[in-house]
């Protein structure tokens, strides 16, 4: 054999006439002809996929938080943080990958500007089942989505659903914690409403972890996500700063601004408040 080069193994199939394929299984096709810019510019490809695979990602994010959810409404809350372990890798992925985007730099995003016309990724509707999953909720995000039936309902399904953090707070009162009855039932579709009886209810599982593992367990796991969600929004947030400054978002929105006041939400307010409370062992 020539130097440098590998024997084709006679057990490699190659007739693949009547069989699976590797691009066939994934359709290849269907992926790899989506990718339509609408100017010559060379930039604008790697603006497409950037936001292609952000999707793919997140669209695996909420398969996994979905899998999570429904391990904690059957008490198996150990069974959902090897979910937990794969979020914060696609978590990962999605931090990373803005770093490709900031080799565009403004001048060239410029060319192409114009032709994404109003769209935003304020509108993207995974982003938005993500934050109704994570407890970020509010009936007028829907308002971008009406024009689509389908994306309005499931986007209205998840609204009305109890948030993760509702779950975990379910758990919890299943399992003996006293947590208040106003924020066991409450209006889904509303923003979620911190409690101070929740804030002790979490100094004792932090203060005793032993006597409380899973719930202890479980709390970090949700702070471990919040964290990062943060850490990618912003990113985001300097990534969009690093390319238009101030200018107006394209969706409409004040830009940097806009992403600013995002970085203000919270999720679970009693695993950050808490931290503040939590005593030494000789001071309780």
């Amino acid at each position: 054999m020539p130097p440098n080069s590998r024997e084709l193994e006679k057990s490699i199939h190659v007739d693949l006439s009547r069989q699976e394929t590797y691009g066939g299984y994934l359709q290849l096709d269907r992926l790899l002809n989506s990718q339509t810019p609408r100017t010559p510019v060379h930039d604008e490809m790697l603006f497409i996929i950037q936001h292609q695979t952000s999707e793919l990602w997140m669209k695996l994010m909420l398969h996994e938080l979905d899998a999570a959810l429904d391990f904690v409404k059957r008490d198996e809350l150990e069974a959902s943080f090897k979910i937990f372990a794969r979020v914060a890798h696609i978590q990962r992925m999605l931090f990373e990958q803005w770093a490709v985007l900031e080799t565009m730099t403004p001048s060239e995003y410029l060319q192409f500007r114009d032709a994404l016309g109003r769209s935003s990724g304020f509108q993207s509707y995974q982003y938005r089942a993500i934050e109704f999953m994570l407890g970020n909720k509010d009936p007028n995000a829907l308002l971008p989505h009406r024009q689509d039936e389908t994306v309005h309902a499931v986007l209205s399904a998840r609204l009305t659903q109890p948030s993760l953090y509702d779950e975990f707070l379910r758990y919890l009162g299943r399992h003996g914690y006293a947590v208040p009855a106003t924020s066991l039932e409450r209006d889904f579709t509303q923003p979620y409403k911190k409690s101070d009886a929740i804030v002790t209810l979490f100094r004792d599982v932090y203060e005793n972890p032993e006597k409380h593992w899973k719930a202890y367990e479980m709390a970090e796991k949700l702070v471990d996500v919040e964290e990062r969600f943060q850490l990618w929004r912003f990113r985001h947030m300097k990534t969009v700063h690093r390319i238009i400054g101030h200018k107006q978002g394209t969706g409409g929105s004040s830009g940097v601004t806009f992403l600013q006041r995002a970085l203000e939400l919270t999720f679970f307010p009693e695993l950050w408040d808490v931290r503040t409370e939590l005593r030494s062992p000789g001071a309780r």
